[in-house]
């Protein structure tokens, strides 16, 4: 039974999907992991970790657009918005998807649908560097 770290930092540039998939599969690929769970975790409360696809980019768009809909950025509708408009939304959006994903490594490999990437979906609108907290456990 073996159990490895990784800390990837991602330099966001405002509200998007950032997909980190490949630096994730890099390092599942220097280290040789075999079979096991790996357990990504974002270090943050205005941002998410998302398994969406990675073949269109509309769906991106999309995406955005309809979390934007559904928690609009607008002061007048939240108590907290000590760091601006897109504070509370940032933080209901992050309670709406995922602040941990658990994958599969099974003979080497990282188990993902053929149109299946890893995202950071960044909720805030201005820079920001974020932490997705990579843990392995298996052989």
């Amino acid at each position: 039974m073996n159990q490895d770290f990784f800390n990837l930092e991602i330099k966001t540039s405002g509200q998007k999907l950032y997909e980190f998939t490949n630096k994730t599969m890099q390092w599942i690929k220097e280290k040789k992991f075999k079979n096991g769970i790996l357990n990504l975790s974002i270090q943050h409360t205005s941002a998410s970790l998302i398994i969406q696809e990675n073949a269109d980019p509309d769906v991106k768009t999309d995406l955005i657009n309809y979390f934007d809909k559904l928690v609009p950025m607008n002061k007048k509708l939240y108590i907290h918005n000590s760091e601006g408009k897109d504070d509370m939304p940032a933080h209901i959006k992050s309670a709406l998807t995922n602040n941990q994903i658990s994958l599969s490594i099974k003979n080497y490999e990282l188990i993902l649908g053929t149109w299946q990437g890893i995202y950071l979906f960044e909720h805030r609108i201005e820079s920001k560097k974020r932490n997705i907290l990579h843990h392995f456990i298996g052989e």
